[in-house]
């Protein structure tokens, strides 16, 4: 199981954002830059929370925004967005978030192995304060556990 390439673009460290939409356009637009997705698939991740709720706050300090696959969907993409102020998705435990990890997958076998793989990397239970505090692209594919470049 590996995760999608994350490319410098689809990096962002430092981000400013109101609130937690502010929060996934950011991660939406990382996976633009990338050329994963169209722009319009950042607000049909806002959709997914605007419906189901904060569930897609995984970790103390961790949300995973995604949605189901899509004419917007261009490719497999991840993108890392790291908060200058953390913001409350409306999680009863794991507010506020520090780190918005954005996944687009162009079917569902590759956001099962996707999760799985991301699942893999956060067993090291520091690894949202070391990407929250990640000072560049390359740390955060360390982080990660992804291969240099890609």
């Amino acid at each position: 199981m590996t995760l999608p390439p994350l490319p410098d673009e689809a990096v962002a460290l430092g981000a400013h954002a109101a609130d937690w939409r502010a929060a996934v356009r950011e991660a939406g637009r990382a996976l633009t830059r990338a050329g994963a997705v169209r722009i319009e698939y950042a607000e049909r991740m806002i959709s997914v929370i605007d419906e189901f709720g904060a569930y897609v706050v995984i970790a103390p300090g961790l949300a995973l925004a995604h949605a189901r696959p899509g004419p917007d969907v261009l490719h497999e993409g991840l993108s890392v967005v790291t908060l200058a102020e953390p913001v409350a998705f409306g999680h009863p435990h794991n507010d506020p978030v520090r780190v918005v990890v954005g996944l687009a997958v162009a079917n569902a076998e590759e956001h099962v192995a996707s999760v799985a793989a991301l699942a893999n990397a956060f067993n090291d239970p520091e690894a949202i304060e070391r990407l929250a505090a990640a000072g560049n692209a390359a740390e955060v594919r360390t982080i990660l556990g992804l291969a240099a470049g890609r």
